[in-house]
């Protein structure tokens, strides 16, 4: 969602007549879009504004701007910590940015922009997407789960979706700048259309709408909240031939107590029965999720369940992170029960070492098969040329090749993997 902000943003500053640099050292106007996930990232966000700071130093002239999730929830901190900042807008104000920017012509004084309520654009801004191969597009924004370890209700909002037919909109304008593949993005990306209340606006229709575009693409879409996936979605994502058979679960605890505590809406046996589901409805599905280690009370007991978890139900990847406290969230509360960062970081250890045991049996039951891949990136080293691709499945595969370029869909037979990639051979 961050990536897509900013393509969205670059956009609307190339519509002002402003140009892209790589180097920061000769920018105008500099700004850094923040995420307030974890604790590291806004220790990062903090440290790229210092940076900049003695920049503008040297040049008074420069503009510093700050948004997104920190941007949101911390707009007070900023302007106490970092008085060289010049803009500070928050995740509902992306759009108001063309006005803010044009703001910072006129006026010596900061600008702080941050609402609880979403700027509406007054008109469509130009997207500077990333090249590659993927174009992310939002569909909806929020989530009203209020899980206890998680800043996104706060810093993103209640969920609203948008109309199908502006998605539908702007897919076919990715596709026909070139674009292979579309990632439908949301929060809670299951709950899509819930807002409307009309029935029909729902993921598994606006799959059925995209699906019906002309042309050799794939969909996807994350996030997927466990009990919110239908059994029309699931019918949906079997009906969809360009839709791949991947979803993004997180789990976050294999523990039922745990979840409890996290305010997640289901049990470790709920959780299982909608994977078999899953592994029953399709001939071949990537199933990955995300799980946290060392969330407050949580105890060695608890955490085991979370090993057996990622082995039990053949996760094929799972992102990981010990608990992090985040600002306004129930379990950042829980001081009394908040675990030492050295259990921590020993349980997040343990947790990535079984992770890629789950990824390693998960890459070798590819071995000997042919999927279809959509190459992303072409290296020549040594005069040989590799082909960095990916599945329908969300695996990497390298493949050495010598004919075909970025964007083909190939037919390729996996002939090994590590832990982290497959390697092909196209035939």
């Amino acid at each position: 969602m961050n990536k897509s902000d900013t393509e969205r943003m670059s956009g609307m500053l190339m519509s002002l007549g402003m140009e892209e640099t790589d180097n920061e050292k000769e920018a105008d106007l500099l700004i850094i879009n923040t995420c307030s996930i974890r604790q590291l990232a806004e220790d990062k966000a903090f440290s790229k504004l210092g940076v900049w700071g003695k920049l503008k130093k040297a040049r008074p002239e420069i503009k510093i701007g700050i948004c997104g999730c920190v941007a949101q929830v911390k707009a007070k901190e900023i302007k106490k910590r970092a008085p060289y900042v010049d803009l500070i807008f928050g995740t509902h104000n992306i759009y108001e940015l063309p006005k803010l920017v044009e703001e910072l012509k006129n006026t010596d004084e900061r600008i702080i922009s941050v609402t609880n309520n979403p700027y509406v654009p007054e008109s469509d801004y130009p997207i500077n997407r990333a090249k590659s191969v993927n174009a992310w597009i939002p569909i909806m924004e929020g989530c009203n789960n209020f899980c206890t370890y998680c800043v996104v209700p706060f810093t993103r909002g209640r969920e609203r979706s948008r109309r199908i037919e502006d998605i539908v909109k702007e897919a076919k304008k990715s596709l026909e700048q070139g674009y292979k593949e579309i990632t439908l993005l949301g929060q809670n990306v299951d709950s899509y259309g819930k807002d409307f209340n009309d029935g029909q606006t729902t993921l598994a229709n606006l799959l059925r709408e995209l699906n019906k575009i002309e042309g050799k693409f794939r969909l996807r879409f994350v996030t997927s909240y466990p009990t919110d996936i239908t059994d029309d979605l699931i019918n949906a994502v079997k009906e969809c031939d360009k839709v791949a058979k991947y979803f993004h679960i997180p789990m976050q605890s294999g523990n039922t107590e745990v979840l409890k505590a996290m305010n997640r809406r289901y049990t470790r046996e709920q959780y299982g029965e909608i994977i078999k589901k899953l592994r029953k409805s399709y001939k071949e599905v990537s199933i990955t999720s995300d799980f946290i280690a060392g969330f407050p009370g949580e105890t060695e007991e608890q955490f085991n369940d979370t090993l057996s978890a990622i082995e039990k139900f053949e996760l094929d990847y799972s992102n990981t992170a010990a608990y992090s406290p985040r600002p306004n969230t129930k379990a950042a509360k829980m001081t009394d029960l908040f675990l030492s960062e050295k259990v921590k970081s020993d349980r997040l250890f343990r947790l990535n070492e079984c992770n890629k045991k789950a990824v390693m049996h998960s890459n070798q039951k590819c071995h000997n098969k042919i999927y279809e891949v959509l190459v992303e990136d072409i290296k020549t080293e040594d005069g040989e040329r590799t082909l960095t691709a990916r599945t329908e499945g969300n695996k990497i595969v390298h493949i050495k090749s010598d004919k075909n370029n970025i964007g083909d869909f190939l037919n390729v037979k996996i002939t090994g993997s590590n832990v982290w990639c497959l390697f092909g051979e196209v035939v």
